[in-house]
């Protein structure tokens, strides 16, 4: 007589209640997995998982109140024989590492096939890790890139004095070089000199592309200090 396959047990860290049905359902299906759980949020997870023991936690990355990478570090800092996949809507970078850094074997879509998760919750109940090497460097090597340039453009809008910046917000606003010198009481030439280190910090060309670049890059100018240049002329 044919024995029944060991049974993988899952809980299911999901807060959409029709999705969490349907993974119940779909893994239900499957005569070595079963569910044994189902939390809808990063608070509810560690309890559930303290009372159910499972092997694996399957978890969306967008939870209400917080990331499932948090679900993942607590629920691992309760068990850390619990295996953690993700299955989520967010294919980010951003995402996928900190999936990583929580300890995840395993990052799926939503848009995997029930075969791909049941394969992956083995997988990772075997002790297996899903996410490719090559997949990791890349997505390494993308994320060191972004930091780079997040932390130049950082400086370049830091390297602005209080006056450019006060300059440069009023051409976000479409002043121009006249009217700005009106209405800083400043000369026109002053208001020239100002633009050209503008231009020159934030590597632009002309004040329409300092204007995009400080759109992009989150420009936030800063609260007038009232003895700035005050001997400008």
């Amino acid at each position: 007589m044919k024995s029944a396959p060991a049974l993988t047990t899952v809980l299911l860290v999901e807060d959409h209640r029709v999705v969490a049905e349907g993974l119940w359902a779909l893994l239900d299906e499957y005569d070595d997995l079963t569910v044994v759980g189902w939390a809808d949020s990063v608070a509810e997870a560690v309890p559930m998982t303290e009372q159910l023991g499972p092997e694996v936690a399957l978890i969306d990355y967008r939870l209400p109140d917080g990331t499932g990478a948090e679900a993942a570090d607590r629920i691992r800092a309760l068990d850390p024989t619990v295996a953690v996949v993700f299955l989520s809507a967010d294919a980010s970078d951003a995402a996928l590492l900190a999936a990583v850094e929580a300890g995840a074997s395993g990052y799926l879509l939503k848009s995997a096939g029930g075969d791909e998760i049941a394969s992956a919750i083995r997988a990772a109940a075997a002790g297996e890790t899903l996410i490719p090497a090559r997949t990791l460097m890349e997505v390494l090597a993308r994320h060191r890139e972004t930091t780079r340039v997040f932390a130049e453009q950082t400086e370049r809008l830091e390297s602005l004095t209080s006056r450019e910046q006060e300059i440069l917000a009023l051409m976000t606003q479409g002043v121009d070089n006249r009217a700005i010198a009106d209405r800083l009481t400043i000369s026109y030439a002053t208001v020239r000199t100002h633009v050209r280190g503008i231009l020159e910090k934030l590597d632009a060309r002309s004040q329409l592309e300092a204007v995009a670049k400080a759109a992009e890059w989150g420009f936030r100018p800063a609260q007038p200090d009232p003895e700035a240049e005050t001997n400008e002329s």
